[in-house]
This record gives C-alpha cells, sequence and structure tokens, in this order.
C-alpha cells in the first residue's frame, strides 16, 4: 500500500550508501509526508531518490553592503527543503541554480523604486527606446562553500546615491531539475537595508504575496521565477515603461488594470509588448469577483491601508480611465495637477457607504450593511415516501433575527423550494413557488406542500433545498439609490424516500474555496450561491442548447461544466451553452492542483457507489460513464475521448485500474507538480 513515497526504484550506488543508514531513510520518508503534499512531485520519490535528488530550493541572503567600489555585493545561500547546502553549478549536487540580482532604492520623495539596475530596450516596430529596471548582467560570484556564494553587481552606484535612503536587493533563482524528471522550483530573496547604518523605515509592501495567491496558485511570472510581491515591485514601478505601446508597467497601474481587463470604461484595451515581441492583450481578462473588493488583494501586507490612506491619479485612474485629470472631464472634483488634494475629497472612510470616502465608494453591494441578509431555516419534511407530495416547514428571520414571511418574497423576489434525488447522484428533480407558503403569527413557521409529487419508484435518500432573492434599495431617498438583489445562503436538508436511514448527498467542492476566487459565487439571478444547490439542477441527465438551435445538445453536468469553463482558453473543442463560449476564460490558477477546489479526496477513482451516467449528445459519445465525464472536462482532445471510450462500457468504467491512487497513474501522482 502507498503511504506517500512509491516502492523503491533502485538507483545505481546509492543502494550501497542507502544499506547503511536504514535509519535515516525510515527518517526521510518520515519526512516526505510531512513537507509535500500529494499534490507536489516529490511526493512520490523513494526514499532512494529523495536522498539523492534532494528535492526543492531555500534561498537566504546572509549580507547586502555598498563597497567602495560602488558595485553592491550580496552573501547569499542556497539549499534543498531540508537545509543541505546546494552547489550553484550543479555539478556536486542534482540541478544547476541559476540567480539574478536587482538593486533598488525608495527615494526620499517618493512611496516606490528607483532601481539601479536597468536596461534600454529599443522597440523594433515604433524606434521608440525606454529605460526599464532590470536585473544586474555581467557580475562576479565567489564560492565561500556550504552552499553560500558572494556576488558582486557589474552595476555601479552613482557617487552620490542616497545613504539614508531605503535600500533593496532582490534574488530570483531557478533550480532546473529537467534531467532527474522533477518540475523546475524557483525561490526569491530580499534584503532591505540603510547603508547609512540608520534603521529601515521606509518600505514597500501594499499587497502581500500570499493575497496574490489566493488565485494564481502561486503567482508564478517571467517564466515562473519571479514569485514574490516585495521582488516585483523593485521592477514594476514608475521607472519602466514599454516602449513598444508607451504604457507604463507601474505595479499599481499594471495589475489594476489587468484586473479591470475587458470592464475598463474607456474601452481601451491594456496591452503590452513583451519578451521577443510577445504581444500581451489583457481586454479579454475578467475578474472573477465584484473589482470594488479591495482588501482582497490589499491585505496580508506592512502596508494593507495604503489603498484607502494614499489615492493617487495614477492608481485611480487605472480603473477609472476617462478621466481626464488635466480638464477635469469626468472627474466630479474638477482638474487636478497632482495628488496633493485627493485625499481633502477622498478620506479613507466614513460611516457612510458610497460616498467619497475611498473605502464608502467601494462599497461592494453584496457587504452592505444596509441589506435585509434573509436567512432560510429548513425545519422538516413530511409525506415523503414514493408517490407522496412532500410538506416542508421552515422559517425566514433576517440579520436582527427578525422573522419574515412567505409574502415577503413575491414577484420579484422569489422565494423556491426544490426536492432532488437520489442523493447517491441526483438525477431528478422538482422546483415549486413557495412564497405562497401559509403562515402561522404564533410560531412564525411557514407550510408548504408540493403539487408534484416524489416518483413512485424513488428509493434511498433525496435532498429539499431553499433558494431565493430579495430586492433591497441601497441608498433610499438620495441621488445614489439603486436596487440590489440580495442572494441569501441556500440551505439544504436530506431525508428519508424509503427506509430509515438518511444519507446526505456527497460533498464534491468545497464552497470556501470557490469564493477564495469568486468572492461571493452566484448565479442565475441571486438564486443560487451553494454548490449543494447548484447540483440539483446541474446534474448528470441536464443537457443545454448549444451554439446554435441545430447544434447537438451541450452537458451542463456540474462535473463537466465547471472542468470546461475553467479550462476556457485551453480546451481543443468550444464548450458553448446558448451562444456563450468559454473558450476566452482564463484561470489564473494551475487546474492540476485539484485541492484548490475539491473537498479532500473527491477526486480521485474510484468514484463512490451510485454515480451514474452523464448524458452528453454534444460528445463523441453518449451516454458517458461518471469518471471519464469528469476527465473529459479538461482532456478534451479525440486522443482522451478514444482513451475513455475503449475503457469503459454501459455497466462501468476501467479508470480505477490505472488511475486509482495506488495504481501507477493514480488521478493524484499524474496531477502533481
Amino acid at each position: 500500500m502507498k503511504v506517500g513515497l512509491k516502492a523503491p526504484r533502485v538507483i545505481g550506488v546509492l543502494v550501497l550508501l542507502l544499506s547503511v543508514a536504514a535509519v535515516g531513510v525510515a527518517a526521510l520518508v518520515d519526512d516526505h509526508q510531512k513537507v509535500y503534499s500529494i499534490m507536489d512531485k516529490a511526493f512520490y520519490l523513494s526514499a532512494e531518490e529523495g536522498v539523492w535528488i534532494r528535492p526543492g530550493l531555500k534561498l537566504e541572503i546572509v549580507d547586502a553592503y555598498i563597497p567602495a567600489s560602488l558595485q553592491p555585493v550580496v552573501i547569499f545561500k542556497i539549499a534543498d527543503d531540508k537545509g543541505q547546502p546546494l552547489d550553484r553549478l550543479g555539478n556536486e549536487t542534482p540541478g544547476p541554480v541559476s540567480t539574478s540580482f536587482i538593486a533598488a532604492y525608495i527615494p526620499q520623495n517618493a512611496s516606490q523604486y528607483v532601481a539601479y539596475t536597468t536596461r534600454v530596450p529599443k522597440s523594433p516596430t515604433t524606434g521608440v527606446s525606454a529605460v526599464q529596471a532590470s536585473a544586474d548582467s555581467g557580475g562576479t560570484y565567489t564560492s565561500q562553500g556550504d552552499g553560500t556564494y558572494m556576488y558582486q553587481f557589474k552595476t555601479a552606484l552613482p557617487g552620490n546615491y542616497d545613504r539614508a535612503a531605503t535600500h533593496t536587493i532582490g534574488i530570483y533563482a531557478t533550480r532546473n531539475m529537467a534531467e532527474f524528471g522533477q518540475p523546475n522550483y524557483y525561490a526569491n530573496a530580499l534584503e532591505n537595508w540603510v547603508p547609512n547604518g540608520s534603521p529601515v523605515t521606509k518600505i514597500r509592501d501594499v499587497a502581500g504575496t500570499t493575497a496574490c495567491n489566493q488565485c494564481h496558485d502561486p503567482l508564478a511570472l517571467h517564466g515562473g521565477s519571479r514569485r514574490e510581491m516585495g521582488l516585483c515591485v523593485l521592477c514594476h514601478s514608475p521607472q519602466t515603461v514599454d516602449p513598444d505601446t508607451g504604457n507604463s508597467v507601474d505595479m499599481p497601474l499594471m495589475t489594476h488594470k489587468i484586473h479591470m481587463g475587458s470592464n475598463l470604461p474607456s474601452g481601451n484595451p491594456y496591452i503590452i509588448i513583451g519578451n521577443r515581441q510577445s504581444v500581451h492583450d489583457y481586454s479579454e481578462v475578467t475578474y472573477p469577483q465584484d473589482i470594488r473588493n479591495c482588501t482582497m488583494c490589499h491585505k496580508d501586507a506592512a502596508q494593507v491601508n495604503n489603498w484607502m490612506l494614499n489615492p493617487t491619479a495614477v492608481t485611480c485612474g487605472s480603473c477609472h480611465d476617462t478621466i481626464n485629470w488635466q480638464s477635469g472631464e469626468n472627474h466630479a472634483g474638477g482638474p487636478q495637477r497632482d495628488d496633493s488634494k485627493c485625499s481633502l475629497c477622498h478620506w479613507p472612510q466614513s460611516d457612510t457607504e458610497y460616498d467619497a470616502s475611498v473605502a464608502g465608494a467601494h462599497t461592494v453591494p453584496y457587504m452592505s450593511t444596509q441589506l435585509r441578509n434573509p436567512v432560510w431555516h429548513l425545519l422538516s419534511i413530511t409525506d415523503t415516501a414514493p408517490g407522496q407530495k412532500p410538506t416542508v416547514k421552515f422559517q425566514i428571520t433576517d440579520k436582527t433575527g427578525a422573522y419574515m414571511k412567505p409574502s415577503d418574497f413575491v414577484s420579484p423576489n422569489r422565494l423556491r423550494l426544490d426536492i432532488a434525488g437520489p442523493n447517491t447522484d441526483y438525477r431528478w428533480y422538482l422546483q415549486e413557488t413557495a412564497s405562497g407558503a401559509a403562515y402561522d403569527e404564533a410560531s412564525h413557521t411557514a407550510t408548504y406542500t408540493f403539487t408534484g409529487a416524489i416518483p413512485a419508484d424513488a428509493t434511498g435518500s433525496y435532498t429539499v433545498a431553499m433558494e431565493g432573492r430579495l430586492w433591497t434599495t441601497l441608498n433610499p431617498g438620495t441621488t445614489k439609490a439603486f436596487d440590489f438583489e440580495e442572494s441569501p445562503i441556500n440551505v439544504t436538508l436530506p431525508f428519508a424516500v424509503t427506509g430509515e436511514t438518511v444519507t446526505a448527498r456527497r460533498t464534491v467542492v468545497d464552497q470556501a474555496k470557490c469564493n477564495v476566487c469568486h468572492g461571493f459565487l452566484e448565479a442565475h439571478g441571486a438564486n443560487r450561491n451553494q454548490v449543494a444547490v447548484c447540483v440539483v439542477c446541474h446534474n448528470p441527465t441536464m443537457t443545454a442548447e448549444g451554439a446554435t438551435e441545430t447544434d447537438p445538445l451541450e452537458t451542463v453536468s456540474m462535473q463537466v461544466m465547471i472542468h470546461k469553463i475553467h479550462t476556457g482558453m485551453e480546451l481543443t473543442k468550444d464548450y458553448n451553452i446558448g451562444g456563450t463560449s468559454f473558450m476566452e476564460v482564463t484561470y489564473p490558477g494551475d487546474r492540476r492542483d485539484c485541492v484548490r477546489c475539491h473537498a479532500a479526496g473527491t477526486y480521485t477513482v474510484p468514484l463512490p457507489e451510485g454515480t451514474t451516467a452523464t448524458d452528453w449528445p454534444a460528445n463523441y459519445w453518449t451516454p458517458v460513464q461518471p469518471t471519464s465525464a469528469a476527465c473529459l472536462g479538461c482532456h478534451d482532445s479525440v486522443e482522451a475521448a478514444a482513451h475513455a471510450y475503449v475503457n469503459t462500457a454501459p455497466f462501468g468504467e476501467a479508470c480505477a485500474a490505472c488511475h486509482s491512487s495506488d495504481a501507477e497513474f493514480g488521478v493524484d501522482e499524474v496531477h502533481a507538480r
């Protein structure tokens, strides 16, 4: 049985070394289980391979200073994940480690970096040159033993450099492990100091890397080696401009524009011409939640409130890009020569939503304190035998605990009860409007009896769900009044149709993980906001119109639909629902990281007994057995479809023979990074 490391794959001379180190091998096995998850390739190394390859890369700056030559010096260490030293050249330890160095400072009268290490590229199309922050080139290395090295920059600082300013050395490193069948390992390191010996009091830390990695999984740019925001801002400052487009890649401007993407008010695309004249057009980016949720990114940082405390024309204008600061067009405050007056009107925050304060102006509607926030309470369901019409008792309260009536949710609001089953894998559902339910004033309890019946051949357990919406006017009686659809949290209650044992439907996706990227995932007019209710309709029987009325029907079963939407632009075949193509979706993370969305243990095979085939007319064949349907959501090539087809039958599929967790090509191992 596999416990995190595969059976040993003998590697030559190491067998002799390991034969006298059995205790050490056992310790390594334990260490691997502690350090690596099943989504890491290193998890699947044998003990012998682990000792030899020594996976991982750690980078530490020991010291940094500016000598008389004015060429900065940095002393650094490189090690594996166990802290054992690595040979930079890869001669004594597996995998050479390449390192690059940036030197920058924050001027006394500024809040962002200026790099000493620069380059001046010239556009081959426009002939324009532009200064760009960059890494040093041509410096010298000196080995100090045990994985410690000294690097002296070729770049020399000017003689009058400000010795009282914050200086920073940034290093990004790559350990190339291609020769050993492992992924490359990356590490960044930073060192802040003031050359005159004063303490560091000025920094640039407005958004933490962990905030980025909520969606980006991980943030890995320029070939994957730049991974820390502290490193990114050394180059992405007002100093750096794209010579081809003239666009700045200053971090606040660039990041806001990229995330605004297709929603920039001007409609003007934000384009950067990158390495080897590659074109990066961000006009099709769709941010997966409300862009006003500023604290989604501005957290896990020392200057976490900078977005409120320091409004600037560049930062604000990056999203509000129709403002002309010189003429005052589209700006209620008129022309602004500089940023000195911004905070006079745009103070950090107040006790009023949607005002001119920075926080108030960015109030996200579903977070508004003005909402009633209805809460559904499913109390009971009776008459649930096959062929019967169930009766549901429920209550509704608002955020204060005050009771609400079903009649509060008549159209255009909505209150609906759903029944779905069986809980092994939904294939039938019934939905009815319950805003007319009988209401008892004394107990504040509503009672609704379905007009439809549970199927006569139903067995096992089914589920009742409660969903709806409530229109609320925010800022009533003001010029900023608007209506907003509140989305009460969906609730479910499993019940027995036959027998006495109630079995809930399995949880496959962790709702909290959806909301890490989506903020508050809701769809269909604010009615559905929990995956547990989404699957009521998005079950293996559900299909929808494709790109045109004449196209074969497309499945909208959850396991296919979600994989296809998140695969997006990497699909080889269009996934089109009712004329909407999802091939433009760009997933910001790594789809191999299954636990990014899945609850633990729900993405491996075999699937639980009772899961059923998916009706999929637009596929190469239909119905498609459940494991194949899930896999073909991402792996949509004809070769993958053929592989699935020849390994399935009308009564089952053979996927687990090769892809179970203890098999050679286990789902967890082939998705490991």
